[in-house]
């Protein structure tokens, strides 16, 4: 009989649940995508965009400035004018010289400012391609 005892002492032992790796491995996970996560800057403003039926969908992890209605070149939600564009870029494109830039230019944006604004970007990072956001019909 005592070792029947024994034995159903053993097993009352092991029905605990130890949730402590459990608890770990949530962290590590968390940590992980708060890591890999990539945050896009939007440039601050509404600029109305022209329609496009050749539209398509860029990546995520891009570069956006607008250009307004009245020619302001606006990033992260303050206006940095032509000038400072290329100092913009050549920030975010120290790592990954690749990253597309897209502007976000209204319809009755002064042509002159967008060319400038582009002609910044090719002198900043000569890599990167150069888009203008259009909305789908």
């Amino acid at each position: 009989m005592s070792k029947r005892g024994s034995i159903l002492q053993d097993d009352s032992d092991m029905s605990d649940i130890n949730i402590s790796p459990m608890i770990d491995m949530v962290f590590i996970l968390l940590i992980f995508f708060i890591v890999t996560t990539v945050f896009v800057q939007e440039p601050g403003v509404e600029v109305d965009r022209e329609i496009a039926f050749s539209s398509l969908n860029l990546e995520k992890n891009s570069i956006l400035i607008a250009v307004t209605p009245e020619g302001d070149v606006v990033y992260g939600g303050g206006p940095i004018g032509i000038v400072g564009v290329r100092g913009v870029i050549k920030r975010l494109t120290a790592k990954n010289k690749t990253m597309p830039i897209i502007l976000q230019v209204d319809r009755s944006a002064p042509a002159g400012v967008v060319i400038r604004v582009i002609d910044e970007c090719k002198l900043a990072n000569p890599i990167s391609v150069v888009s203008i956001s259009t909305e789908s019909p």
